[in-house]
Order: structure tokens, then sequence, then C-alpha cells
């Protein structure tokens, strides 16, 4: 499969899952997804969310952050644009339809990039990665939260062996927290300075100055 048809099957699953998606994600994700949007305000005012879907994170934004959104789905952000209308987001300055691995902004546009829950799915994490990279400012952090694993343990074959399944239904279950890091560190431009713990983790990746 190609990308190009990759992104056309993922915009037909959001599609879908657009109408119900807040309803089965908004508790289990919000922990991780809490910390993640407290990182990013903690590094400036301009921030960037990738995958930001329909808007479950925008509310945990501070109030004097200025926030863009950018999503694969327009469906996603249809729901996204109806809560900041609804709520009164006005640190919410744009919802845009955008590729991961092809963003649309100047360089060094933002003082923190964060992606929720997309970096497992994107057809080229690395290419995204590297997007990110791109638009953010010296001294900033791209934190990423999604379902990631450690090297080696008791459950990581367990883990590889039911990835076919999980792709499926749009998820990964054995994306490596390594993959993560061993970009930040073959940039030479990034420091790791946090891996979280549990089932949904929160990575955050510096750019140095």
């Amino acid at each position: 499969m190609t990308a190009g048809k990759g992104l056309d099957a993922q915009k037909r699953v959001y599609a879908v899952w657009a109408k119900f998606y807040d309803r089965i994600y908004q508790g289990l994700l919000s922990r991780a997804q809490r910390e993640a949007v407290a990182a990013a305000c903690a590094c400036g005012r301009d921030i960037l969310e990738i995958g930001v879907g329909t808007g479950l994170t925008l509310p945990y934004f501070e109030p004097d952050r200025q926030v863009v959104g950018a999503d694969l789905s327009l469906d996603m952000l249809r729901v996204a644009k109806a809560k900041v209308e609804s709520q009164g987001l006005g640190h919410v300055r744009g919802l845009l339809v955008m590729d991961a691995c092809r963003l649309g902004f100047a360089d060094r546009s933002f003082d923190a990039v964060t992606a929720q829950f997309v970096i497992t799915l994107v057809p080229d994490p690395e290419q995204a990665l590297s997007e990110m990279d791109r638009v953010l400012r010296p001294g900033g952090e791209i934190v990423i939260s999604s379902r990631l694993v450690g090297e080696g343990g008791l459950a990581a074959p367990l883990w590889s062996l039911v990835a076919p399944l999980a792709k499926a239904v749009g998820w990964s279950s054995d994306f490596k927290v390594s993959r993560l890091t061993d970009w930040a560190a073959a940039t030479g431009r990034y420091e790791t300075v946090h891996v979280g713990q549990g089932y949904f983790k929160v990575v955050r990746l510096k750019k140095l100055r």
C-alpha cells in the first residue's frame, strides 16, 4: 500500500470514528493528554498540536496560549470546531487539515509541538518528527503521548504478536520508545528530558539552543 492510499484509508476510518471518538477515549486518554499539554504549555505561548482530532485536549491548554491544531481528517476537525465554539476556547487560533509528514508552516514557528496518540499511525514517523523539528524553535520541545513500549520485557513478544490486529483497528501495540529517542539522538539537536511510565506514555524531546 502506498502512503497516499494509506492516508485515504485513514481518512475513511476517521470519518466513522469522529461520531463517537470522544465517548470512548475521553476518560481513557485524559491522564497522558493532560500531562503532555502541561509540558507543551511550559515551553511558551505558540503551540502546535498534530493529530488534534476531535479536540479532546483543547480545553486543557492554558487560556493565554496560542494553539493551532492540525489533523488529517476534516470530519474530526468539524467536531473540534464545534467544541471550540460551544466552550469559548479563544486560545485556539486555528484548526487545519494537514498531513503530519508535510506541515504547511514556516520554519521555527512554534515554542512546542505536541502529537497525541498519532505518531504510531502515520506512515513515516521519522518524517513526521523531522517536520516537527523544522517548525519548532530552539529551546522548545516535541511532546509525544501514545501507547509506547520499552525494549525487552516479558510482554514484548505478546505486543509484537498482536500488532497486526491492533493496526487493523487503528492502534499500535509494538511501537517502541527507542524509535523516538534514537531519532532524537541521531539528529544531534535534541535531548530526551522525560520518558513517562504506564500503559500510555509521554515522551519529551527538547531541542537544543
